[in-house]
């Protein structure tokens, strides 16, 4: 397509998260430290929240890959299941035998005997729940009776909740009270400034083989953040229509006209904009 035209060894704004691309400005590469300090020092359960294509799934990818080898992951990717079913698929990810109609405390006690072994052996376990606004209340419940294994020193197991900002919705109800005061570190990953858009597109072409001058005007650039509200995915959507389209006029230089092009070619922009709330600490 438009690779060999920018001088492009790669795709440079792929949506699927490949760490090679990860973008440490935006406060992403403090939030990626922080947390491998908290999965690292056993700091109970840690959450980070951010809105639709905010870059939770490349910094979870991210952590994943800088843990040390002390420490093993677990993956849960679709946490919409019962709590049974979230002990099973943990047990499972873990290579835990255990009988498929085996009650709920037999799987946690095998479990619990698996987590124990692999302290023993100066191991530890760590818990990504993706997606996990869509966990259902009970089986939030059931991750917080998980974080209550631990040694007289130590928890067993260390989870990490990553969501969308419905998470913290469903944290304030009264009857999870026990589990949101289980969280000792709480991460929120901001929409992007148009400064940090720059930064982010000009990074990502970079590490796909750019060499040439910058062909993203402060016009431009604009253009893209009001559109993407800041939001990495669809920065990269944009970008890579508006490559495209560039590409096709045989151009080198991008346009709010191109830009124009590649928003009303993308699923988003039929969707109202919605409101985005600023945390800080």
């Amino acid at each position: 397509m438009y690779y060999s035209h920018f001088g492009l060894n790669q795709a440079p704004f792929k949506i699927t998260p490949n760490t090679e691309f990860f973008f440490a400005g935006g406060n992403r590469g403090p939030v990626l430290e922080a947390l491998l300090y908290a999965v690292t020092h056993g700091e109970g359960i840690v959450k980070v929240t951010g809105e639709v294509g905010s870059g939770k799934t490349m910094l979870c990818h991210m952590l994943q890959a800088r843990l040390p080898a002390h420490i093993e992951s677990v993956y849960i990717a679709n946490p919409s299941v019962s709590p049974e079913e979230i002990l099973r698929a943990i047990a499972f990810e873990l290579q835990i035998s255990a009988a498929r109609e085996a009650p709920r405390l037999e799987v946690m006690q095998l479990i619990q005997e698996f987590l124990l072994k692999r302290y023993a052996a100066g191991k530890r376990v760590v818990v990504f729940v993706e997606e996990s606004q869509s966990m259902p209340l009970a089986t939030l419940e059931e991750i917080r009776l998980l974080s209550n294994l631990e040694t007289s020193n130590d928890k067993l197991m260390q989870i990490v909740l990553f969501g969308q900002p419905e998470l913290d919705e469903n944290l304030r109800q009264p009857h999870i009270r026990q589990l949101r005061e289980r969280i000792t570190h709480s991460f929120r990953l901001e929409p992007l400034n148009p400064g940090e858009i720059h930064e982010y597109l000009m990074f990502r072409l970079r590490a796909a083989g750019y060499h040439g001058p910058d062909i993203f005007s402060p016009a431009v650039v604009k253009h893209i953040a009001r559109a993407s509200q800041g939001l990495s995915r669809r920065v990269n959507l944009i970008a890579d229509k508006a490559l495209l389209v560039a590409f096709s006029e045989n151009t080198h230089t991008i346009r709010t006209r191109h830009i124009d092009a590649a928003v009303r070619d993308s699923e988003f922009s039929q969707q109202r904009p919605r409101r985005i709330e600023h945390h800080y600490g």
